[in-house]
């Protein structure tokens, strides 16, 4: 079981972040949504914690504001190389249930990536995947169904899964409570 997580609310974290981001270029709620490609509303409830962006229209964001996503869900740490298990910052999606922690710092164009999953019961992680890297999961509380070429492994707590991402690969929490899950992978994600 994971004790050291703090909980927040990711959603009014990220809109806190977008907006300041927006006040601190000077950009207006209305250019700022139209070169994203989204509604001046949706923004506003977005920068308010009253929404949560899809990817796509938090990379919109971010493009319209000159970062990438990186800007946004990246979490702060002590030193380049430690992150700190109390100062974890969940953020999600809004097409997705699962709530998001970075555990690496990308920094200095380092390509491996870890993030923990919280995902709820009945969650999935994606829909059936590929893409260039390899991929590795740790069940630590939980259970996962890992899909890989058409078949399914059940995953418990400790767990793992080592595969090339270029196999047609998913997975979902099929526990009846929220399965937490560490992936570390490349290319990285966000």
């Amino acid at each position: 079981m994971v004790t050291t997580i703090q909980k927040s609310n990711p959603a009014l974290e990220l809109g806190s972040k977008i907006r300041a981001l927006r006040q601190r270029l000077k950009r207006t709620l209305d250019d700022t949504a139209t070169a994203a490609g989204i509604s001046k509303p949706f923004l506003s409830q977005v920068e308010r914690g009253l929404a949560s962006p899809s990817i796509t229209s938090l990379a919109g964001i971010a493009g319209a504001l000159g970062v990438t996503v990186q800007y946004f869900v990246d979490t702060p740490s002590e030193e380049r190389c430690v992150s700190r298990g109390d100062q974890l910052k969940f953020f999600g999606f809004a097409d997705s249930a699962n709530l998001f922690a970075r555990l690496t710092n990308l920094t200095g164009g380092r390509q491996l990536e870890a993030i923990l999953v919280r995902m709820p019961p009945g969650q999935k992680r994606s829909e059936v995947t590929t893409h260039a890297g390899e991929e590795f999961i740790y069940v630590i509380d939980g259970e996962v169904s890992l899909t890989l070429e058409g078949k399914t492994f059940v995953l418990h707590a400790g767990d793992s899964a080592h595969y090339e991402s270029t196999v047609p690969h998913s997975w979902m929490n099929t526990a009846r409570i929220e399965s937490v899950v560490v992936w570390v992978g490349t290319p990285r994600l966000f």
